[in-house]
């Protein structure tokens, strides 16, 4: 690679910045991005929509229903002893059930329903984090990437610096063969370094339009995370009370409840009023040896039905202790998701505390890593040092610059990884500015919950994400090397 490989990339992407208007993305940009046009979020959204509608199946269950059958009999072949064979018949038929008592079935339905649609509210609330907490580690890699290949360039046009400068000493007999090799073989790790992050950075991006649905421009650094809880104990409190995968757990764990209670309401009576209208026209067909027989005919009936099961071979007992293992299992799964809040509490609490840490260190190690490497170079240059102590000062630094860079992103990603667990990480704790209101899906519930008429349907489903397919592919190119600190 020539010395005027990094540069080149570098002093171009200068060039372009400064032909085109000023543009830069910011966290909140990006994350108001996703939740408009992610197509994960929005098919959590429309299975939210899908659920909403068990509570209507389940209350029209119990709502009277009307039934019309309309019936033509051609009559080909009389019978010989028939009194009055007809040709033909027309018979309507009406029937209205109006059901008075389930045994409790369509209560507690409705009710599991009802609690089936809270737990869904809460996995809501948990794709919509889990995106949030996707869309930062993308946005805070994007940023890391550009600036560990701004450090692999810097390298690479150093050691470029110091190869050539050994090669001239080697001229003049100042140095030897095997410093000029050191020198060349560090060079050659560099640029595939290089070579590496670069092809890093094209993946980070990509990652970035897979989630936000537009390519990075010019990301701006983040901004400080809110309300990060001081104890490891306040997350963990913090995490039991509005964690929304476990507030899911519990609220399933509740409808399976009343799941047992249906069930079991299969071996309690039931009552309904019934009303029958008939209907009958033989269009004057109908003969016999007596007159007066009427060729149209309206009969009408009502009634209360009262079924009492008495024996159903054990189904009703088996659908209930079934339905029963099921809450248990329900019950069981409260606690492990219970127990899967607090590890991930305070594992990630622990990584964002060891990352705050290892910035400070990584801090100290790049001021004393420069401090070292100017002066391997300065003994270097009165004979007091080879030229592979500075090749390994400039590693250090160089190392020590990249790990900075890293425990900057880890710690942000792991500050925001604990918002999400404590159930913090929503768009309406983040205060999005998502260009209108935010998505609320009590609304669609509010909605559709009264609807009895059969032939009420919604607009043809369309996708509302956005397509990725006309950004171009992302580039290799990274922004101008900055020094510790400025991102």
């Amino acid at each position: 690679m020539r010395a005027t490989g990094p540069r080149a990339l570098a002093a171009g992407l200068a060039a372009a910045l400064a032909a085109s208007p000023a543009q830069a993305d910011t966290l909140r940009e990006a994350l108001a991005s996703a939740y408009n046009t992610n197509p994960t979020l929005a098919g959590a959204r429309a299975n939210q929509r899908a659920s909403d509608e068990d509570v209507p199946i389940q209350r029209g269950q119990g709502l009277p229903s009307l039934n019309v059958t309309a019936t033509h009999i051609e009559f080909v072949q009389q019978s010989a002893n028939a009194f009055a064979p007809p040709e033909r018949n027309l018979s309507v038929n009406t029937q209205l059930n109006v059901p008075i008592y389930q045994g409790g079935r369509i209560r507690n339905g409705i009710r599991a329903a009802e609690e089936r649609v809270e737990a869904g509210r809460a996995d809501l609330r948990g794709a919509e984090s889990a995106l949030f907490s996707q869309t930062v580690a993308a946005y805070m890699d994007v940023l890391r990437t550009d600036a560990l290949a701004g450090l692999a360039a810097n390298q690479v046009e150093v050691l470029e610096v110091t190869m050539q400068a050994t090669r001239d000493r080697f001229e003049i007999g100042d140095t030897t063969l095997t410093d000029v090799a050191q020198a060349e073989s560090r060079l050659a790790l560099a640029q595939g370094d290089f070579r590496n992050a670069l092809a890093n950075l094209v993946s980070a991006r990509e990652t970035y339009i897979e989630l936000v649905g537009k390519a990075p421009d010019n990301l701006q650094a983040p901004p400080p995370l809110p309300n990060l809880p001081d104890t490891v104990g306040t997350a963990v409190v913090t995490a039991l009370e509005n964690n929304p995968d476990l507030v899911a757990a519990r609220e399933r764990a509740a409808a399976a409840g009343f799941d047992t209670e249906v069930a079991g309401a299969g071996r309690l009576p039931t009552v309904a009023l019934f009303v029958n209208g008939d209907y009958s026209d033989f269009f004057g067909t109908l003969r016999s040896q007596f007159p007066g027989l009427v060729q149209r005919e309206v009969t009408a009936n009502a009634g209360v039905r009262v079924t009492i099961p008495l024996f159903q071979g054990g189904v009703p007992a088996a659908r209930q202790r079934q339905a029963g293992a099921r809450e248990s299992a329900a019950l069981e799964q409260v606690i492990q998701t219970e127990r899967n809040v607090i590890s991930q509490t305070r594992a990630a609490y622990a990584s964002w505390q060891a990352s705050l840490a290892v910035i400070e260190s990584s801090k100290a190690a790049v001021e004393a890593a420069q401090l070292s490497l100017e002066g391997v170079r300065a003994e270097n240059s009165i004979g007091n040092r080879t030229v592979l102590d500075v090749l390994n000062a400039e590693q250090e630094l160089v190392s020590a610059r990249a790990q900075l860079v890293t425990a900057r992103r880890n710690a942000y990603v792991a500050g925001f990884t604990l918002l999400a667990t404590m159930g913090k990480a929503e768009s309406r704790d983040l205060n999005l500015d998502t260009g209108g209101p935010l998505y609320d899906p009590t609304l669609n519930y509010e909605r559709v919950r009264g609807k009895i008429w059969d032939w009420d349907r919604d607009p043809e489903p369309a996708p509302e994400s956005t397509r990725t397919v006309d950004i171009p592919p992302a580039d290799a190119t990274f922004g101008p090397v900055l020094e510790p600190g400025e991102r």
